[in-house]
């Protein structure tokens, strides 16, 4: 569920929850979440929607039983006092888990070198830091992680595969010399706190340009 009223909008939001995500794939609620960023009423989302304030606020009501848009005041207008909504967060992400048993799983998937592999641990790896997330707000704790990001070119596969092989030495270097081992001898957990490190390189198609404006 959303942020309760008078807290601040997040930044993004998590979304695991079926009937919330059912929401955000509707497309007429998905604009209205998208103009909500700022307080808005139905009236005036209706306005900028060039749509009937009755429609509008049907589906206003829906997105705010779900926590999707959270109370942001009243304000008079005239003879009325207009309900003002806000969205919950600033972007939302859809969770694997609204799939079920037809999420994707990394584990399936035999050809680890392809992309349908890479997609699929990409999904785990969502998975696994919302659940981390989650547990750290519960607590009111902060959540350390670490990300690395970097845009480079290869001008042949030779310079690709010994990239990845100097990658791979580096790694385990790293990780023998400042970590302990994640199990020990008889399988049980060692202690400390578990971390899984996932490294991927792929590919990539840039964005088009966004035009000013758009």
């Amino acid at each position: 569920m959303g942020p309760s009223a008078d807290s601040p909008m997040r930044e993004l939001e998590y979304v695991a929850d079926r009937r919330q995500a059912t929401e955000l794939l509707h497309p007429l609620r998905l604009r209205i979440l998208n103009l909500a960023r700022r307080p808005s009423s139905a009236t005036e989302l209706g306005k900028r929607l060039g749509l009937p304030r009755q429609r509008v606020n049907y589906h206003v009501r829906a997105l705010a039983r779900s926590g999707l848009l959270r109370p942001a005041g009243r304000k008079r207008k005239r003879n009325m006092i207009e309900q003002h909504y806000v969205a919950s967060a600033s972007a939302y992400v859809l969770s694997p888990e609204v799939l079920g048993p037809m999420a994707a799983d990394w584990r399936g998937i035999q050809d680890t070198a392809s992309a349908a592999y890479q997609i699929a641990l990409a999904e785990q790896v969502r998975s696994d830091v919302a659940r981390a997330w989650r547990g750290a707000e519960r607590e009111k704790k902060l959540l350390p992680t670490l990300s690395v990001k970097s845009q480079f070119r290869f001008q042949s596969a030779e310079d690709r595969e010994s990239f990845a092989r100097a990658l791979q030495e580096a790694l385990v270097e790293v990780i023998a010399r400042h970590t302990s081992p994640n199990l020990r001898e008889d399988g049980s957990a060692a202690p400390g706190r578990p971390y899984r490190l996932v490294l991927t390189c792929y590919p990539y198609v840039p964005e088009p340009k966004k035009e000013e404006g758009g």
